[in-house]
């Protein structure tokens, strides 16, 4: 435990797997005096307080926020605007503004205008998260050992950006410091465009399921079910990213277009150098995760089969 809380009073917006992890790794490490929570479901705010992770649930997000030094806003890119626009009146100064979502320039854009004067607004994405959702999926060792980016916004006070790391660090983050528009074209390549290839391999592979009598399920190998894991994360915030990340997005799936061209015509004539070498650097990529401590070399990357708890996938909230 802490010998004294991070924050007196944090309030989370949102109580799905990232708010309630936050909740859990705090909790855990007695950052905050007091954590309150808003949902739009009774029966979420209900379930957050029966697990702990909260002390108190509001039915408003102004409600769980007045008082707050710490707010974090929790939910899909999409209502961060609109989130951001009801607590704005009562957000008191000094407090800093946070949100985890994982694109950063649409989050300065929706939420930016909503901050009042006096109160620090950092924009931030912990780089963890599994494909289950909703207030029992969180757990406090979701951010263990995992990145979070901080995408502060010109003006930012050093130490406000220095008692946010510390929080995330406390959390069992690794933090880094980034500029909002290189975060949202680096997570174009190694978050978004692979949750996107994922949806349309297993979209694919349903439009086939009537033509091979059920064997794609059936016989589905491990890269196949990795794929599944991805394809199953929450649609809501994937359409979200989609829509508020676009010209990156569209920039990375050019240049994968033009590779899987150049992939085409390798196997078509037969260029066995060419496979060969793609495969072989793609490979040392692979070991070059597992040396940075993002991944694991066991089987099935070490996951649990019944109830998959790892870390990397991103934020799904």
């Amino acid at each position: 435990m802490s010998a004294k809380p991070h924050f007196e009073r944090v309030a989370l917006m949102g109580l799905g797997l990232i708010g309630g992890s936050l909740g859990h790794a705090m909790k855990r490490a007695g950052l905050a005096g007091h954590v309150s929570g808003y949902a739009r479901s009774v029966e979420t705010r209900a379930r957050a307080l029966e697990i702990g992770f909260i002390d108190s649930a509001h039915e408003t997000a102004a409600e769980a926020a007045k008082n707050a030094d710490l707010v974090v806003i929790c939910t899909p890119v999409g209502a961060l605007g609109s989130v951001a626009a009801e607590i704005e009146p009562v957000l008191k100064k000094g407090a800093i503004l946070t949100d985890v979502g994982s694109v950063k320039m649409a989050v300065v854009r929706d939420v930016g205008p909503h901050v009042p004067e006096g109160v620090h607004f950092i924009p931030g994405h912990p780089i963890a998260g599994t494909e289950e959702s909703g207030p029992d999926a969180g757990f406090a060792e979701l951010f263990d050992g995992r990145w979070c980016i901080l995408t502060p916004v010109p003006g930012t006070e050093p130490q406000a950006l220095e008692k946010l790391s510390a929080f995330w660090t406390a959390c069992g983050s690794n933090v880094d410091v980034m500029e909002p528009r290189h975060h949202d074209l680096v997570l174009a390549i190694v978050s978004h465009l692979p949750h996107i290839i994922a949806y349309n391999i297993v979209g694919t592979a349903s439009d086939l399921e009537a033509v091979t009598q059920s064997e794609v399920i059936k016989y589905s190998a491990s890269g196949f079910r990795d794929f599944t894991r991805l394809a199953a994360s929450d649609p809501t915030m994937w359409r979200d990213v989609c829509l508020n990340n676009k010209e990156p997005i569209l920039e990375m799936l050019g240049r994968f277009s033009e590779d899987l061209t150049a992939l085409q015509r390798a196997i078509r004539w037969g260029d066995g150098d060419a496979l060969f070498d793609l495969f072989t650097r793609t490979r040392a990529i692979r070991r070059s995760i597992i040396d940075a401590g993002q991944d694991i070399a066991a089987p099935n990357f070490g996951r649990n089969p019944t109830h998959a708890k790892a870390a990397d996938e991103d934020d799904v909230q």
